[in-house]
Parts: structure tokens; C-alpha cells; sequence
């Protein structure tokens, strides 16, 4: 535990922005650094929907728990979320588990790589519940993270479960990315689900779109964009939960939350669910 603290601390970078910070800052949260709080002014600056992009995701990611455990789902893999700092108190991804399933008990892993991001979280939630572990882990690592020891003992995988692939951005080839979702379907069990969650540039203005590659080049090398054709060419083989793969604001909305969208497509993320057979 030790070694890995001291390795954590060493990977820590303080001067580059990190998306599950940036998200974190958009949010309001206070696991982020200037460097991530800068990040969120210039997107602001450049398409002034950073903020409201954010909110959506958070929001998406809420209704799709919501959703699963209303379904009799309570085991949950969260790869990537950031454990985003901002949201209100009882309303984080695991406290949602639990309200929907209200006399049973949801397990919720959260899996990050970021230093940050772990320690906050091994901080605020593991002490206070048993029914949550932060676990260190990357999905670019995607063998190592389904063999992690408690990814493997604290869940039953005798039983369905949902992941939630938050971080897509981070794979940029997509033979790899189906690497992924295959390894994903072989490993849980049958009747389980997986949640994707990709950044598109799709509902970007024409006109917008140079200054928002630069920024992105400067603020976020390597993030993997995709269009919606190359997102349902991943999902390609998946049997999908209604509504299919939409924008993030239109994935089972609340009403007042689908209101606060004139345009759906300026969360920039699309968002779908999918029943594993």
C-alpha cells in the first residue's frame, strides 16, 4: 500500500490538465488543479458550453445508474468517472445505487488512474461505507483491471453487473477499443450491462471547430474524438436499452433536465446503454 501511494504521488502532474479533473472543475468540484480550472475557462471562452457539457455528462451517468438498479442491477464497475467532487452531498454515483434499490445494498468499484482522484476518493468514501473501493486501474490495462484482486473478490460475478466505460477518451485505436468490449463481455456475467460514454465533435459549429482543435492539442494530447458513425461502428453486435445511442441530455431525460437543452448536441458526449446476452 505504501509503494503504491509513493508511486501514485510520483505520477502526479499538477501543470497538465487531466479530462476527469477538467470534468471535476466544470462541476464545481475541488479535486482539480489551475491547471484543469484554466482548461474549463478556455473551452468556456472558445464554445461557452464547458460547464453545461459537464453537468450533462453527470447528469447522464446518474440516470443510467438510476435506471440499471431500478432494473434489479446492484453490482457496478465505474471506470473513469473521475468520482467527480462537485455533485451534491447523497447524490454521488454510488449514493444513486442505493436510493434506487432502497432495502438492498449496492457495490459500486470505482476504477481511476489519476493520483488525485484516487487519494480524494479513498479519502471521503471507503472510510464511510463498505459497500465502495476506489481501486487503481486503466482500461487501457483493460487485462490487468478485470484481474485486479478486488475488483475480483469484492464483487459476486456469479451475478449480473453494470461497467460503465467512462473513459474512451483515452483509447485512441479503435482495434483496441473492441478489444475492450470484447474482453468486457467475456469476463461479466450473463444479463449484465455496459454504458459507453464518447466525446464527439459532431455538434460543434463549423466555424468553432479550429480553435477547438488547438485548445484540445494544447489542453488534452491524445484524446480520442469520435462521430457518431464510428461510435455505433464500436457498439456494432450490442443489443442497445431504448433510446439507442443518442446525445447525453436525451438518454432517458428527467424533464427539467432535457429543458435546460436547446440544443442536446452541445453536451459534445454521446451517451448508450447496452444489455449484454
Amino acid at each position: 500500500m505504501r509503494q503504491r501511494a509513493i508511486r501514485n504521488l510520483a505520477k502526479l502532474e499538477l501543470t497538465q490538465a487531466r479530462i476527469t479533473r477538467i470534468l471535476d472543475a466544470a462541476a464545481g468540484g475541488k479535486n482539480n488543479f489551475v491547471a484543469d480550472r484554466d482548461a474549463v475557462r478556455r473551452y468556456d471562452q472558445a464554445a461557452p458550453i464547458t460547464t453545461t457539457a459537464a453537468r450533462a455528462v453527470l447528469q447522464y451517468l446518474g440516470r443510467v445508474v438510476r435506471h440499471l438498479a431500478t432494473e434489479g442491477v446492484d453490482q457496478f464497475v465505474i471506470v473513469g468517472s473521475g468520482v467527480p467532487s462537485g455533485l451534491p452531498a447523497g447524490g454521488q454515483l454510488h449514493d444513486i445505487a442505493r436510493d434506487a434499490l432502497r432495502a438492498s445494498a449496492a457495490r459500486v468499484v470505482y476504477v481511476e488512474s489519476d493520483p488525485m482522484v484516487l487519494a480524494g476518493a479513498r479519502a471521503t468514501i471507503e472510510p464511510v461505507t463498505d459497500l465502495v473501493r476506489v481501486v487503481e486501474g486503466d482500461v487501457r490495462e483493460i487485462d490487468d483491471l478485470l484481474d485486479d484482486r478486488v475488483v475480483q473478490t469484492f464483487l459476486d460475478w456469479d451475478r449480473p453487473m453494470a461497467v460503465l466505460l467512462l473513459s474512451t477518451h483515452s483509447l485512441n485505436d479503435d482495434e483496441f477499443f473492441h478489444y475492450v468490449i470484447k474482453r468486457i463481455r467475456q469476463a461479466v456475467p450473463e444479463g449484465s450491462y455496459l454504458s459507453l460514454l464518447q466525446t464527439t465533435f459532431d455538434g460543434i459549429p463549423p466555424e468553432l471547430l479550429p480553435a477547438i482543435h488547438d485548445l484540445l492539442a494544447m489542453t488534452l494530447p491524445g484524446h480520442a474524438i469520435r462521430n457518431r458513425e464510428e461510435v455505433e461502428a464500436l457498439l456494432e453486435g450490442l443489443v442497445l436499452v431504448d433510446p439507442g445511442l443518442v446525445w447525453v441530455p436525451e438518454w432517458r431525460p428527467h424533464g427539467h433536465e432535457l429543458a435546460c437543452f436547446e440544443q442536446p448536441s452541445s453536451s459534445g458526449s454521446y451517451g448508450a446503454v447496452a444489455r449484454i446476452p
